[in-house]
């Protein structure tokens, strides 16, 4: 009998990871918390990396179909819009790296995850409080106070994670005094800006902003990132002030200035960064995704970092889980806990580099990127990276 799998949260790192569990031959249950599947947030990168392991578990058709096949990733200027660097993606990327690079939005991603995973294998309403250790296996507790036991269980419950703190305890983020906002416009009321099928990332002192097309082009997904220092709450749907965003990017670039003014009910959230976490699993337990490497925005990884978890936990239970299922999750984190602290130390590093007041060090960055891809230096060690090789020896089995 294959190991029961219970995948705590039904975001799109739980969904991924329930189907690389389910192709992988696991008998697989999603626990959601919310009444339907999330489909909260707006645009999300998916890097070459991310989108290998989609091709192989057989969604990248799926998801290609909805999204939008950037052709350059592009740094400019905040005053004058003057381009500091541009890399160029569609063909070139696919060529290098051996699969695209595409801009996806979250909700198209969440329904056509959910149509991979056989309806019946989750379970809406379900929040989960906490997981306690019942012999070889774990017991799932839900706040209604019923439970479900299984072999395995997956916390993929986001930055919030009551499986991470039932491990480990409550941990302490920190404010990073960055501030976002976020907002999807239909593509036709900026038509007028002729923006082409770019990722376009516009630094200045203090600030930056981000745009691209999502939904196979007929939405432009906006993220405006500002400092502050008395915003706290660490949530995805609180509202922004739209006349406080559109005062901070006074005096920017006409366009920047026309993308904000587009932006009619921006949700704004505020930024914690957390320090690598070292361990990842415990027992029949383990994290994945935002339960165990949150990640700043600024390097375009939260998602791919969960997928390659996904790919490798996947592995590493179809070779090892009958036998010793401690030691499958301990080799899972092992495999994965280094490299995602590296992405984590880069999007930190971004979130310094983008906000520069104009001087020295300022130019110093606009040398470098002028001279090489903007994100950083590990471009290839990041894209390149192939997590899901093993999985394609898994027979697919899916119920």
């Amino acid at each position: 009998m294959a190991p029961s799998v219970a995948v705590v949260g039904g975001g799109i790192g739980g969904l991924t990871a329930a189907v690389a569990l389910l192709r992988a031959g696991l008998d697989v249950r999603v626990y959601e918390q919310a009444r339907t599947l999330p489909a909260v947030g707006a645009g999300i990168q998916l890097a070459p990396n991310c989108t290998r392991i989609l091709g192989r578990l057989g969604l990248l058709p799926a998801v290609a179909r909805v999204a939008v096949r950037p052709t350059a990733f592009e740094f400019r200027r905040w005053d004058d819009g003057r381009v500091l660097s541009r890399t160029p993606l569609g063909d070139s990327v696919e060529t290098a790296y051996g699969a695209p690079y595409l801009h996806a939005h979250r909700g198209d991603l969440v329904a056509l995850l959910a149509d991979a995973v056989p309806a019946d294998r989750v379970e809406v309403g379900r929040r989960c409080v906490g997981v306690e250790p019942r012999g070889e296996r774990a017991e799932v507790v839900f706040a209604d106070g019923s439970r479900t036991a299984a072999d395995v269980v997956v916390g993929a419950d986001g930055i919030h994670s009551a499986v991470r703190q039932s491990l480990f305890g409550v941990d302490r983020p920190r404010f990073t005094g960055h501030v976002a906002y976020r907002g999807l416009i239909p593509a036709d009321r900026l038509a007028h800006l002729g923006l082409e099928p770019r990722c376009t990332v516009r630094l200045g002192p203090g600030a930056h902003v981000v745009h691209y097309f999502v939904s196979a082009g007929r939405l432009v997904n906006v993220v405006c990132v500002t400092e502050e220092n008395a915003w706290r709450r660490e949530s995805w749907t609180d509202r922004g002030d739209v006349a406080e965003l559109r005062a901070t990017f006074h005096g920017w670039h006409p366009v920047v200035r026309e993308i904000v003014g587009a932006l009619d009910a921006p949700l704004k959230w505020a930024l914690f960064d957390r320090d690598p976490l070292r361990c990842w699993s415990r027992g029949p337990v383990a994290l994945l995704g935002d339960a165990c490497h949150p990640m700043l925005p600024y390097g375009a990884q939260g998602y791919a970092q969960a997928v390659e978890d996904a790919a490798v936990l996947a592995a590493c239970l179809a070779v090892r889980a009958v036998r010793d299922i401690p030691a499958a999750l301990a080799r899972y984190a092992a495999l994965r806990r280094d490299r995602a602290a590296r992405v984590q130390a880069i999007s930190r590093g971004n979130g310094v580099r983008f906000h520069l007041p104009d001087g020295p060090e300022q130019q110093t960055r606009d040398a470098a990127m002028a001279a090489s891809f903007g994100l950083a230096p590990e471009i290839d060690w990041l894209y390149g990276h192939d997590s899901s090789a093993s999985l394609s020896d898994i027979t697919v089995a899916v119920d």
